[in-house]
């Protein structure tokens, strides 16, 4: 498993009956996780100090109940910066167990000693953008949502990146990467983190399990002739590391060579030395 343990503004502190509770920044949120289902005392006094909870509704979604929580805060990830907001379905702006995937791309692009050209989909609110442009590469920026384009610029600004050679696009990233092929761009690197389920603007349906081979099929054909690496995330549990191993094996690895794995990825515990698994990814590189 591939762990993000070198956070210093989040952790997990503990988990229980379905639940996590984590520090972000100076505040403390409890939030659902299907992972959790085992049950232990919650002994530790953030479960009864936290400042704002999530629970789940028996009929689907939920709500937050808040008790001392700001509308927005920051927290850093070594020279990045993210503005949070605790919004629907659980969610706060940042998925932190993506700083492991961070980490390796990272490397790559500063070690690659040339122009790195990188292609990011379904990209949020911008926590790999940020890691590749702060790494050195030139990044296409793509997502269907404007006000999440939005908020990754805003990111971007907070953690001195203004001026970085970012492209912002609001679009579907499915159709942008039919118009990019058709128009003979290429990329360096792909990153992909598309959602398990969603609805187009015009009612289409994605389903992950129906749709990532393709998409996978489509952006390798926007790679260059040297490119450094490919991911892709998966946050649907049916989608297990060998899945994405063989679909990246299958259309990666006969025309560029190179290498894949593919893990879990995970956050440390703090209270049991734990690991909370996050969904997978799929890596490769040459």
């Amino acid at each position: 498993m591939w762990i993000a343990k070198n956070w210093e503004d989040y952790e997990v502190i503990d988990t229980s009956a379905g639940e996590k509770l984590e520090r972000w920044g100076e505040y403390l949120l409890v939030r659902p996780d299907p992972q959790v289902i085992w049950k232990t005392p919650k002994e530790h006094p953030g479960w009864r100090e936290r400042n704002a909870h999530y629970h789940r509704s028996q009929k689907g979604g939920g709500e937050w109940e808040f008790f001392d929580l700001p509308n927005t805060w920051q927290v850093h990830y070594k020279t990045l910066t993210f503005r949070l907001q605790p919004f629907q379905f659980k969610h706060t702006g940042l998925f932190p167990e993506q700083a492991v995937n961070w980490d390796w791309f990272g490397k790559k692009i500063a070690g690659a000693g040339r122009p790195v050209k990188v292609l990011n989909l379904f990209a949020y609110t911008g926590g790999a953008t940020l890691a590749a442009a702060a790494a050195g590469a030139k990044v296409t920026h793509v997502d269907a949502s404007k006000g999440m384009v939005t908020w990754a610029k805003e990111n971007a600004m907070a953690s001195g990146l203004k001026d970085a050679p970012i492209r912002w696009l609001v679009d579907d990233c499915v159709k942008f990467a039919e118009r990019e092929i058709r128009r003979g761009n290429k990329y360096d690197a792909v990153i992909m983190d598309p959602p398990s389920y969603g609805r187009g603007p015009k009612g289409e349906v994605w389903k992950i399990e129906e749709k990532i081979h393709p998409l996978i099929q489509l952006c390798v054909q926007l790679l260059s002739e040297q490119p450094l690496f490919f991911l892709v995330n998966s946050y649907t549990t049916g989608l297990q590391p060998a899945v994405l191993s063989y679909m990246m094996n299958l259309e990666l690895v006969p025309v560029y060579g190179g290498r894949v794995e593919a893990q879990e990825i995970g956050l440390p515990v703090s209270e049991n030395g734990l690991v909370l698994p996050c969904g997978a990814s799929g890596r490769w590189e040459r």
